[in-house]
């Protein structure tokens, strides 16, 4: 009754501000026409999520018409290209589950120098087949105080080290002519202090004041602290910042130079959905959304994962599917596995980071078992129709634990001494240990900890090459390999940290940068080796023997009908070192996370699929021999399909 009630309500508004939007128009007719079908649409979505949030405002019915002027603006200024794919995407909106879509992330600087770089770089992007590019922030920074790029001073301005927003504009449109899809992110959670909105309340501008959470003195923050985690404990303690010159105290969630935003402030949601749109009107198809767990304060909570941070969410994704249908959202919320799951949805987040597949392939990788991934993952890796996982290895940041506590006490596993095995098994102090990692964060009072290192440094390829062991570097290479084909196999869009395509290694160079000395992360993000990337046709070399492997895998599943839906069944094969899944009750896969031989029974297999007498290995392409058993070598993964 109450959602009949807020439809009604919506539908009421919108009759009522449309007279006031037609104006902008003009005389564009046709424009106007379709503004108004997509609005009374999306429009009542966007207005049940708002009100949940802002209906105790008086002044709640004019920020409904600034959003919807907000919205309506950007739609007028959208380029005719852009409108042309809008109008695609609505045509076919689960455009990204097919299985043509392959992701990759860099840095724009350390891959190429600059935007121009980048675009000179096309080709080796289509020569590894990837379809979506994800940039990493590379908007207007302080020179220092910047987090990578994640303290944001001007979401309309590129840093000028990377050139200008024209340049971004170009290589958006180049991308694209290309059949590859930008990818941006998004920091809406908070500012640089050095953002125009936070100068203007560092000047006393009350308005902008309103843009932030300040506070008089402690008392608040104190009350707030008791039930906060903190972030960062090494390098910013606690969860605000004194602001001598105001003489008063700003949330600062992440560092004491990013200033979380008071979505409580309806101005500041009208804002920030100008910045989303702008963005999208420059090319950006998928927009990252970045920590998006914090973006709701509310006293006695956590301030993590609230609900009306999905309303919030919701309520952006209503507006933006008026304005500019063809950019969709991408989670990013290193959460509890329930939480991560909650952001879901074709409403909300139509696709998002997988962290407990990215983290359960780490711990199997290290125990050789595979229980706990396979038990998560039969659990957890089904999600709604129209939405897809993001499967990937590593990224630019840590590696966190973020598995279920209750998962791995269901598989007799105690959480805690678990992750305290993982963080010693991935600093190599672990005796046997094959990893070469770096701690990040430690917390002496939980013990919390994550973990920092390349793909192949973490895989055992450091070690291996480092002791000249061929049968180490042997088993690494084949690790490197075996889980990235779980990323490119199962159901998603696999990820790939560019560099790890060549196998490339921690650089410590970091420790000689004083701005980067204390931040263990830039030993995985080291400047991409074009000199290695030269050897990607090598097999010998160990660049070349990874980069034909992923480039053959994803040649695979591109080429395969049978990858296009995203359904994945994990099951039991009755071997503790082999994952087991089926890709759309046609495709078997098999992956042996042992440096041991190991052996599956094909009547188990038949027990979930209609397995003939004869199955093809699309990998190897070959011909299983009639056998009652499917013997795999060390580390081998194989992608069965009946004769």
């Amino acid at each position: 009754m109450a959602t009949h009630w807020l439809h009604e309500e919506a539908q009421t508004a919108l009759d009522r501000l449309l007279p006031r939007i037609a104006p902008l128009f003009g005389k564009h007719e046709k424009q106007y026409q379709q503004f108004v079908a997509r609005a009374k649409h999306y429009f009542p979505l966007a207005f049940e999520n708002l009100y949940h949030v802002y209906s105790g405002r008086y002044d709640f019915f004019y920020h409904l018409e600034q959003i919807l002027l907000t919205t309506a603006h950007k739609f007028l200024e959208r380029p005719k290209d852009l409108h042309t794919l809008d109008n695609q995407r609505e045509a076919h909106p689960t455009w990204f589950t097919d299985r043509q879509m392959i992701g990759g992330v860099c840095y724009v600087d350390l891959f190429a120098g600059d935007l121009d770089g980048i675009r000179k770089k096309i080709p080796y992007f289509k020569e590894l087949g990837l379809t979506y590019l994800h940039l990493m922030p590379l908007y207007a920074v302080p020179e220092t105080n910047n987090d990578g790029g994640y303290a944001v001073s001007d979401f309309r301005a590129v840093n000028p080290r990377f050139g200008t927003m024209a340049d971004l504009t170009r290589l958006g449109r180049e991308l694209r002519d290309n059949g590859i899809s930008l990818v941006m992110d998004f920091v809406f959670n908070h500012t640089s202090d050095e953002h125009e909105w936070a100068k203007r309340a560092l000047a006393g501008e009350k308005r902008y004041q309103h843009y932030y959470y300040f506070f008089p003195d402690r008392t608040l923050p104190d009350i707030y602290e008791k039930n906060l985690r903190e972030i960062f404990p090494e390098q910013a303690p606690g969860n605000f910042t004194y602001i001598e010159s105001l003489g008063q105290w700003v949330w600062t969630t992440f560092n004491t130079f990013q200033w979380d935003l008071n979505y409580t402030n309806p101005d500041v949601f009208n804002a920030m959905l100008g910045e989303m749109l702008f963005l999208a009107n420059i090319g950006t198809e998928i927009l990252r959304l970045d920590a998006v767990a914090f973006v709701w304060k509310q006293m006695g909570t956590t301030c993590e994962n609230l609900p009306p941070v999905h309303n919030i969410i919701r309520a952006f994704n209503a507006m933006v599917r008026i304005a500019a249908p063809a950019m969709m959202f991408k989670s990013e919320a290193i959460v509890h596995p329930d939480d991560v799951a909650s952001y879901i949805s074709a409403e909300e987040c139509q696709i998002s980071y997988n962290p407990t597949f990215m983290a359960l392939i780490w711990e199997a990788l290290a125990t050789r078992e595979i229980k706990l991934l396979r038990h998560s993952m039969s659990k957890r890796f089904d999600i709604p129709a129209g939405t897809a996982w993001i499967n990937y290895v590593r990224v630019h940041d840590d590696i966190g634990w973020s598995f279920a506590n209750e998962d791995a006490l269901e598989m007799g596993i105690s959480g805690f001494d678990h992750r305290l095995f993982l963080n010693q098994f991935y600093t190599g102090k672990f005796s046997g240990s094959f990893a070469t990692g770096l701690p990040f964060n430690y917390n002496p009072v939980n013990q919390d900890m994550r973990i920092c290192g390349t793909c192949a440094s973490l895989a055992g390829l450091e070690q291996g090459l480092s002791m000249g062991n061929p049968l180490y570097t042997e088993d690494a290479l084949r690790r490197i390999i075996l889980i990235h084909s779980l990323i490119i196999s199962a159901g998603g869009i696999p990820l790939i940290y560019l560099g790890d395509e060549i196998a490339t290694l921690n650089d410590y160079t970091y420790v000689n940068d004083v701005h980067r000395q204390d931040d263990s992360r830039w030993v995985h993000r080291p400047p991409f080796d074009w000199k290695r990337a030269d050897s990607r046709q090598d097999e010998l070399h160990p660049a070349g023997r990874v980069f034909s492997a992923l480039q053959g895998l994803i040649n695979i599943r591109k080429q395969n009908i049978l990858f296009d839906n995203p359904q994945t069944q994990f099951v039991d094969v009755h071997n503790p070192h082999v994952l087991a899944y089926i890709r759309n009750q046609a495709i078997f896969i098999l992956a042996n996370f042992s440096e041991h031989g190991q052996r599956i029974s094909k009547r188990v297999m038949r027990t979930y699929w209609n397995a003939s007498d004869k199955q093809h290995d699309l990998v190897s392409d070959t011909t299983l021999d009639k056998d009652d058993f499917i013997q795999l070598e060390p580390y081998q993964f194989v992608w069965l399909v009946n004769l």
